[in-house]
């Protein structure tokens, strides 16, 4: 009999398995679809956690550009060794030809008008209106504004003028003979008591002479990063001058003495 049943297995068992067919297709049709839900559920979830991280590593990114530009006003307002105030800037004045921004600091921090103001290239501008809780700053390319600078390599003075354009400003005050080239450098020369004396503010990049007129043609570029600015530095300026007290003669001490009495 062994004989037979193992010959009649050979029938019977393909039998069985064709039998218990349709329920392993249906068991793993129904294991596949609750394996692609759940992969498409965790497919979406890790979507979305992709996109909350690529927006946390933006918002690190500028907070990195921040620090970074944060850290430069640090460094250069120790170099000052002046007081100064950190700023940010809250809008810009969208007319044609004014260059006046606005930043978040105003009289109640101590601002007033005619205060020098900076970034960490250059001079900016100065405070034009002060209000309790903003400030507006007019840009040294302004047309309305002027600064007294002088040529750093040979300590030329003349005045720069905003030219109405945020990447130039103009030098209209220098005859077509004057020591000065592409490439000086621009610092304030310390006239005029708003701006101290070796800020950097342009460098020179045309020098045209114009032999039939007084004067030359001659353009800068400022220093500072009048376009991409968020942060701006305040300054105030230690220059008020030291009061000269002579020490009284013996006469004098003893005309005191009987006045006291």
């Amino acid at each position: 009999m062994d004989s037979l049943r193992t010959t009649l297995s050979f029938f019977v068992d393909p039998l069985k398995y064709l039998v218990d067919l349709p329920t392993v297709l249906v068991g793993q049709a129904a294991d596949s679809v609750s394996s692609y839900r759940t992969l498409k559920k965790e497919n979406e979830r890790l979507r979305e956690e992709q996109l909350i991280h690529q927006t946390k590593l933006l918002k690190l990114a500028a907070l990195e550009k921040e620090n970074i530009r944060l850290r430069a006003l640090l460094e250069n307002s120790f170099k000052l060794g002046e007081q100064v105030l950190v700023a940010e800037l809250l809008s810009i004045n969208t007319e044609p030809y004014e260059h006046i921004v606005v930043v978040n600091k105003g009289t109640r921090f101590g601002v007033h008008p005619q205060q020098p103001v900076l970034d960490a290239n250059g001079v900016v501008g100065q405070v034009f209106r002060a209000l309790p809780l903003t400030s507006e700053i007019m840009l040294i390319t302004d047309p309305n504004h002027a600064i007294p600078v002088q040529v750093n390599r040979n300590g030329l003075l003349t005045i720069a003028v905003g030219s109405g354009q945020l990447n130039r400003l103009v030098l209209p005050y220098l005859p077509s003979n004057a020591d000065i080239r592409p490439g000086d450098l621009l610092i304030t020369s310390g006239l005029g008591g708003t701006f101290p004396q070796g800020y950097p503010v342009a460098v020179v990049d045309e020098f045209t002479s114009q032999p039939n007129k007084a004067f030359a043609t001659i353009t800068a570029t400022p220093k500072a990063l009048l376009d991409r600015n968020r942060e701006l530095m305040i300054v105030w300026s230690d220059s008020a001058p030291v009061p000269f007290i002579s020490k009284p003669t013996v006469n004098e001490a003893e005309d005191k003495t009987h006045a006291d009495k």
